[in-house]
């Protein structure tokens, strides 16, 4: 039964009975996609006074909106008051609120009553509104400067952006698939707990997810081939969020190759395969109520005509130069689709780089983007630039500061210590290579030097910026201290106490 809520979500994203508008003579942009990179696309192209046109045959906003950012940052929201709960109140001396089963459906329910009214934003009749011709179906590219669109006509462009995105990908495991497990674009539809949850892939989705089931008090498995979670990032960081996990009762199954899926003879998902534990293979085999894969996402292509406009492209996505521009001249590829940064800021990024770059001599770059991540699992984890491991794998001298969060006085006080501030540095110098936070408020705290990695600016920077007392923020200034402190040499020690002897003899 579909929820209230997501009846007016798609009365907005996707309305029945639109009326896709006559088309005009020429375009002087097309861009195919309407989740963040092909709205923002659109918004500043038709705010500049240009002749827009936006395709979408999905729903409107995406991802992001609909299977992505806003319900998992909901369900985490969630997830996380329910161990606030349960383990956050006696910490304070405040009387136990309880270990109940909690009402499942209504998390989920409330998270589905945001969307919604998130939903307008990304909506037909907002981007209608805004001077976007809308058209909701699927397009195809006729020839190197058109597209044909269902029950739309063909639309003629002077330049185009191409901003389809990405879908879940789902491992070559023999009867994964016949599963039909549960991904990011079905996951949010669950109006029940399963009781116990195989999660297949222990990136950031995986992370996630695995930890808020676990806190809705599903019994969760985390499967993954590498031998840590999170095997992108800061190794050390990654185990202060593996720990947590652990802490918060997911089983992890790390070192695993999945050989098989199938059922048991209750007809529950089982995965069978081998698992790397002291140098031997073991078997192993998970049983569990549902399976939850987020192993990675591949471009989504589908049925575009690239091959018709010109326009080359691999398994990774849409080949596209450092401007975003795709082997077409007259057509750019943004966001997930190009394979390049899949996050949804780094869309809405490219978005206005490639809109420059098409409707003016713009010659931005993708590379000069500083783009950070984060994974909201509790404690956040952090990172732009380079982690240690990249910067040692290209050979890149580099010297690091380090602040743990019990060095920083409200981290102690709200009892949320636990973690760190990593700062990664020219060797020698005072410039930024990377930035690793794990801990409360890392997805926040990131910005920051983000910002200084973004302006040119050192920790040194940092160190002179006044921050208010107290907050987690002081982490990033006492790395500055400690860096300064650091770079205090044998000389310039001996020619400190030089100067302190001159100074009291000064009147």
């Amino acid at each position: 039964m579909r929820s209230p809520h997501d009846a007016a979500r798609l009365a907005q994203v996707h309305p029945d009975g639109w009326e896709n508008p006559r088309p005009a003579g020429r375009y002087d942009l097309v861009v195919v996609g309407a989740g963040t990179a092909g709205l923002v696309s659109a918004a500043i192209g038709a705010g500049l006074g240009f002749r827009v046109a936006l395709v979408e045959h999905r729903l409107m906003g995406g991802d992001c909106l609909n299977a992505g950012c806003v319900p998992s940052k909901g369900v985490l929201a969630a997830a996380h008051a329910w161990h606030a709960a349960r383990q956050g109140a006696p910490t304070f001396g405040a009387p136990p609120v309880g270990d109940g089963a909690g009402d499942f459906a209504a998390a989920f329910e409330q998270m589905r009553a945001t969307r919604a009214e998130l939903a307008r934003i990304d909506g037909a009749a907002r981007f209608r509104d805004l001077g976007v011709d809308v058209f909701l179906g699927r397009a195809r590219f006729v020839a190197g400067d058109a597209v044909q669109v269902d029950d739309g006509g063909v639309l003629r462009f002077r330049r185009a952006v191409l901003a389809t995105g990405a879908r879940p990908a789902i491992p070559p495991v023999p009867g994964l698939a016949e599963l039909a497990p549960l991904t990011n674009e079905s996951v949010f539809d669950l109006v029940r707990r399963p009781d116990r949850l195989l999660v297949v892939g222990a990136g950031p989705v995986g992370c996630e997810l695995a930890q808020a089931f676990a806190r809705f008090g599903s019994q969760v498995t985390l499967v993954d081939r590498d031998a840590r979670v999170l095997a992108r990032e800061d190794a050390e960081a990654a185990g202060v969020v593996e720990r947590a996990l652990v802490r918060d009762g997911v089983t992890l199954a790390l070192g695993a190759t999945l050989r098989q899926a199938g059922r048991d003879a209750a007809g529950l998902p089982r995965l069978e395969g081998t698992r790397r534990e002291g140098g031997a293979e073991r078997p192993l085999a998970l049983d569990g109520d549902a399976v939850l894969v987020a192993a990675g996402r591949r471009p989504e292509l589908g049925d575009l005509g690239l091959d018709v406009a010109g326009i080359a492209h691999d398994a990774r996505g849409v080949t596209v130069d450092d401007h975003l521009r795709t082997t077409n001249a007259r057509v750019w590829a943004v966001g997930d689709v190009n394979g390049l940064a899949p996050f949804t800021h780094a869309a809405d990024a490219q978005a206005r780089l490639a809109v420059q770059n098409a409707l003016f001599p713009g010659r931005a770059r993708a590379s000069a983007l500083v783009v950070p991540r984060a994974t909201y699992t509790s404690p956040e984890l952090a990172q732009v630039g380079r982690t240690a491991e990249e910067l040692a794998g290209a050979g890149t001298p580099f010297d690091t500061v380090t602040v743990p969060f019990d060095a920083v006085d409200r981290a102690r006080l709200e009892r949320a210590s636990e973690g760190f501030v990593r700062v990664h540095l020219a060797r020698g110098g005072d410039r930024i290579l990377g930035v690793t936070i794990v801990g409360t408020l890392a997805g926040e705290l990131i910005a920051e030097a983000t910002l200084a990695m973004t302006a040119g600016l050192g920790l040194s920077a940092l160190g002179r910026t006044i921050h208010p007392y107290p907050t987690h923020a002081e982490a990033l200034r006492k790395a500055a201290d400690q860096r300064r402190r650091s770079r205090l040499t044998p000389t310039a020690r001996r020619a400190l106490g030089a100067w302190r002897w001159l100074a009291r003899r000064l009147p």
